[in-house]
């Protein structure tokens, strides 16, 4: 976990204003949240604060959890990881077990609060991954409706397929990062599934 270490480290020196009037969100994971930069234009009527960085696993965020999360308070909380797990060649059941997992420490340091686990998306460099991005979001999903009655699964797949395959154009050239258009999305279904039963200004 040592190459994370410098990114680490800019997350918890980063400087954070008191808890003002609005519900404060914390964005959590891997470089699909780090590269989100219209997070606060996105969701103006939310505090948000990008916790992201580049790379990192849902292990990785599991391992970093206590060092760069508890402090900030979070109301709400939205995980974006698993991707690179599945990358790095680790099975679904592992991804599994570490989203249990963070789904503990949430608790354990946050409280009950409510939370967002985005699926994992269907990149086009990882095509090869199909199966297994399928599994691992289907058993994550089973999870959250039989366990965690304060978190939803927020599918972003769907919407980001034509006539059934992965839209292209949802991507940066290199086939795994997303792009405006594929940001555009991942606002959609999260005000959608998840941040529009908070929004009291609606």
């Amino acid at each position: 976990m040592y190459w994370y270490e410098d990114e680490i480290k800019q997350l918890e020196s980063k400087i954070i204003p008191p808890k003002g009037d609005k519900m404060r969100v914390v964005f959590y994971g891997s470089s699909t949240i780090k590269l989100w930069s219209t997070l606060e234009t996105d969701f103006p009527q939310f505090e948000v604060i990008n916790q992201g960085f580049g790379g990192s696993t849902l292990a990785a965020c599991c391992w970093f959890f206590k060092r760069v999360i508890p402090r900030l308070e979070p109301d709400l909380f939205v995980l974006y990881a698993g991707d690179n797990d599945l990358g790095d060649g680790r099975h679904p059941e592992e991804v599994f077990l570490n989203f249990n997992y963070i789904m503990r420490l949430i608790e354990e340091h946050c409280g009950h609060i409510p939370v967002a686990f985005i699926s994992v998306k269907q990149s086009i460099s990882r095509l090869n991954l199909y199966d297994s991005i399928q599994f691992t979001n289907k058993i994550i999903q089973e999870e959250i409706e039989l366990k965690y009655p304060l978190c939803t699964y927020v599918d972003i797949i769907e919407s980001m397929k034509t006539k059934g395959s992965v839209e292209k154009t949802m991507f940066e050239p290199d086939g795994l990062h997303l792009n405006i258009k594929g940001y555009k999305v991942c606002r959609k279904e999260l005000k959608l599934q998840f941040l529009d039963q908070f929004n009291t200004k609606q």
